[in-house]
């Protein structure tokens, strides 16, 4: 059963202000005060270089993670799409999936979309330990708080890719 996470109360702690990294970090320490001791064991970023066709890690809690990454995992799905995607057994994705901790079992992924553009810069990245941890409400909570941090502009209401 996925846990509730109160996202508005995120979204109190963050000032959507300084670097674009400040607030990247500014969000990964809101969220994992909230998400970690609700099911959560990762959340990160991971950010497309411009040159590159790979994604790199970004400001993370609270344990290491791959780095860089392919674009035929989640994350690079949902860049490629987007899309946000919810995972909710990473067996689902096969060898579509790169497990840079076996113990997850299911992730949430969230496009980061320019504000002034449309070009995708990056991934949030949320990761469990058990299966059917994220929902289409952690996806709604999570593009709440890059709104507000001004870390995404477009945002597909109803475009969530369920695997």
């Amino acid at each position: 059963m996925p846990t509730e996470r109160d996202y508005r109360r995120v979204v109190e702690l963050i000032r959507p202000e300084g670097s674009r990294e400040a607030r990247m970090q500014a969000v990964v320490d809101a969220l994992w005060n909230e998400m970690g001791p609700k099911g959560c064991s990762w959340v990160g970023f991971y950010i497309k270089p411009l040159d590159a066709d790979e994604l790199v890690l970004g400001p993370r809690r609270d344990k290491p993670a791959c780095s860089p990454i392919g674009l035929f995992g989640a994350c690079g799905r949902s860049l490629q799409s987007r899309r946000p995607l919810v995972v909710t057994n990473v067996s689902n994705l096969k060898a579509g999936y790169i497990a840079c901790d076996p113990r997850d079992r299911s992730e949430v992924v969230i496009p980061c979309i320019e504000i002034f553009g449309d070009e995708c810069w990056g991934v949030l990245d949320a990761d469990s330990h058990d299966v059917h941890s994220f929902t289409e409400s952690d996806v709604a909570g999570l593009q709440m708080v890059l709104r507000h941090a001004g870390l995404t502009g477009i945002v597909g209401a109803g475009l969530v890719e369920v695997i």
